[in-house]
């Protein structure tokens, strides 16, 4: 089990918060995402056998969020 926090720009509202969660919460692998809306962070908790920290990042991106 690896865990990771994540910069993330753009987001601004909750919908934001629920568009992040749920399609990284939707992968294969992914146990647990927190995100901190103020701070502009993801947490996220995932097994690396299952799931890349890449293909997260690209999920994160896919909803229209800057990830650094």
């Amino acid at each position: 089990m690896q865990n990771v926090t994540l910069n993330v720009e753009g987001m601004s509202c909750g919908h934001c918060v629920k568009s992040v969660e749920g399609s990284v919460g939707a992968l294969a692998g992914v146990n647990e995402v927190k995100v901190n809306l103020a701070e502009g962070l993801v947490e996220v908790a995932f097994n690396e056998a299952q799931v890349s920290l890449d293909q997260i990042k690209e999920t994160i991106d896919e909803q229209g969020f800057d990830v650094k």
